[in-house]
């Protein structure tokens, strides 16, 4: 996975991101898409764990 500088991730368009308006869980590329449904199931509420496997599935369909 690319790292993603604080830089880098100023400059993502807000559609990179699973939920949009707070720009959180960046999914610019398939390794972040991952982490970011990692991160969301430990950390995440119900709502936001929906969000983010929709825009994921959305994204990436062949990620699981």
């Amino acid at each position: 996975m690319g790292k993603l500088t604080a830089a880098k991730r100023k400059n993502l368009k807000t559609s990179e991101f699973a939920e949009p308006k707070e720009r959180k869980y960046p999914i610019n590329d398939k390794n972040h898409a991952r982490a970011a449904l990692s991160m969301v199931s430990k950390h995440g509420t119900s709502a936001e764990k929906a969000k983010v496997r929709k825009a994921v599935k959305k994204k990436y369909p062949s990620i699981k």
